[in-house]
């Protein structure tokens, strides 16, 4: 007895045996890839999780610079280098911090410290 394809297609799906593979996790930039993308003196657009928007500049000398694009965030300028995971800045009158950062879409970067999403960027 010759059961049809289509039939044990359906049977498979029906009893779970078929599943989706899982989606494969955000890709994790490279210190030197962030420097490529980004801290070349080309402007590009920071949102923070509460939607403020900036354009921020981070030239090749290590100098960086923020500008709100709305009418509410602070305008700031300080200092950025590469850390061994990722990169790490100093904003005038903060301390430093450290992040990583990893793909989100197109054009389109996920900025973390830690685990947690601290901003998009994107181009």
């Amino acid at each position: 007895m010759r059961i049809p394809l289509a039939g044990v297609a359906a049977a498979l799906l029906a009893t779970g045996s078929v599943h989706a593979a899982p989606a494969a996790p955000p890709a994790k930039m490279t210190p030197a890839e962030i420097q490529a993308a980004f801290f070349n003196g080309q402007a590009f657009t920071s949102s923070t999780p509460q939607n403020l928007k900036f354009k921020m500049v981070f030239a090749a000398d290590g100098k960086m610079t923020r500008e709100p694009v709305g009418k509410t965030g602070a305008k700031g300028e300080g200092v950025w280098k590469l850390s061994k995971d990722g990169f790490c800045t100093t904003w005038k009158g903060s301390p430093s911090n450290c992040f990583t950062m990893v793909t989100a879409g197109d054009n389109k970067w996920s900025v973390l410290k830690g685990t947690g999403i601290i901003g998009t960027w994107s181009k």
